[in-house]
């Protein structure tokens, strides 16, 4: 598996798809901490927005053989972003150091192209003003910007924890440059009641990502695009990493 080197720092996220269990904690801890509105219409998916999505997936086999697993989506945050190449206004960056994909709001003109381009569906427009229940305002983030309608909003890998994280390590004498695994980790890591997600900086051997993505049950979505995300997957279970690609039998193969 080729990784991003030209970053010092490569923030990756590891999911062990195997002790996920499709609570949604992931999710709600995302929306609380980015200060993601409440929809009116939850029904309405077509314009609903979910930073951290988990799919249900499916061996399509019947009982007893069926089997299902849960796999979150965030931001892939990949190493050959398709959405930074279409952006006419350069409201999306790959300049982060760590990798991280940034989304810059007051740039966003909402024309979508980011949207149309990415494979994981990882990018969402603010069809409405946000507007949060009476006395909910008062738990927002103040680290995190309230976006607007109009404009395309995303998982950025909770960046103000990293920012948190280095004014930390400076205060305290640290590297900011090189910080602890676990110095700074994003708000679904840290929800997770599973210990399904693995947060850390996949070029220092002292985190643990380090040596989770070697793993040959390790595997990233729709690899074979080359876009090499920083969000990799374990499972045992060779159905799931198969779909983790989007491999389709053929009919010489199906039998």
């Amino acid at each position: 598996m080729s990784t991003v080197k030209e970053f010092k720092t490569v923030w990756t996220m590891v999911v062990d798809i195997d002790k996920c269990t499709g609570c949604g904690a992931c999710m709600v801890a995302c929306q609380a901490e980015n200060n993601v509105a409440p929809v009116a219409d939850g029904t309405w998916k077509v314009r609903t927005i979910n930073w951290m999505k988990v799919y249900r997936l499916s061996n399509g086999k019947p009982f007893p053989d069926h089997d299902v697993a849960y796999l979150p989506r965030p931001c892939m945050q990949c190493g050959k972003p398709s959405c930074v190449s279409v952006c006419p206004v350069v409201a999306t960056d790959k300049e982060e150091e760590g990798g991280i994909v940034s989304q810059i709001y007051p740039r966003c003109i909402g024309c979508r192209y980011c949207m149309a381009s990415c494979p994981y569906h990882a990018r969402y427009f603010n069809w409405q003003d946000p507007v949060w229940p009476e006395g909910m305002d008062k738990t927002l983030t103040p680290y995190v910007s309230v976006r607007p309608r109009g404009v395309v909003e995303k998982c950025t890998f909770c960046h103000h924890r990293l920012m948190a994280a280095k004014q930390k390590a400076i205060a305290e004498g640290g590297n900011p440059q090189k910080l602890p695994d676990g110095a700074y980790i994003t708000s679904c890591t840290e929800a997770c009641p599973n210990g399904a997600i693995t947060f850390g900086d996949s070029k220092n051997p002292a985190h643990a990502v380090h040596e989770l993505i070697k793993s040959p049950y390790a595997f990233r979505l729709l690899e074979r695009l080359g876009t090499e995300p920083q969000v990799y997957y374990l499972s045992r279970r060779e159905w799931v990493r198969r779909q983790g690609d989007n491999y389709l039998e053929n009919e010489k193969t199906k039998g």
